[in-house]
């Protein structure tokens, strides 16, 4: 029993159920049955990662339940806090301790060479990954990806964090 000139699949599925033949097959049958399972099991996994990723985005609630213990505060928090604090300032440049507890023990000169070592490593890098892609068959064989010209390519990042410390250690005076 067909509705309509061009047979589809829901009437193939109608058919079946009501034991009339589909004119596409048998198989035709049984691949959009599979095909339909397959994209059913997918659906369900895309829903169950949404529902899982907005659910990271729902706010707690605030409910206070009693408890029998009670704790008092930890000094953690407001050290913590504290810190936070510290690392406001409105001047022109901000505290050495914004460094972390290495880089603001280190004097500006110190911090200015190594900014020129990171520099000098990204540009001989760079100028020798150069050259080797000019080699013929270089890129077609991948022979001008060198992991220490690519490790080297770093020092441009770390030589600008590490000049924006020489600055803020100068301005410091140290």
């Amino acid at each position: 029993m067909i509705l309509f000139n061009k047979p589809s699949f829901f009437q193939c599925v109608v058919d079946a159920f009501s034991g009339y033949s589909c004119p596409l097959g048998e198989r035709h049958f049984h691949s959009n049955i599979k095909y339909s399972f397959i994209m059913a099991k997918l659906s369900f996994v895309i829903l169950s990662v949404f529902v899982a990723m907005t659910s990271a985005f729902v706010p707690v609630s605030q409910v206070n339940t009693p408890t029998r213990a009670t704790f008092a505060p930890t000094m953690e928090s407001s050290v913590a806090l504290n810190m936070a604090e510290d690392m406001y300032w409105e001047d022109e440049y901000p505290p050495s301790k914004v460094l972390g507890p290495v880089m603001s023990k280190m004097p500006s000169a110190l911090l200015g060479m190594i900014s020129l070592v990171f520099l000098a490593s990204c540009v001989v890098s760079v100028y020798q990954s150069q050259l080797l892609v000019q080699e013929p068959g270089a890129i077609e064989s991948g022979a001008w990806v060198k992991w220490y010209y690519v490790l080297g390519s770093f020092g441009g990042p770390l030589a600008w964090g590490t000049h924006v410390a020489c600055w803020i250690q100068r301005k410091n005076g140290m």
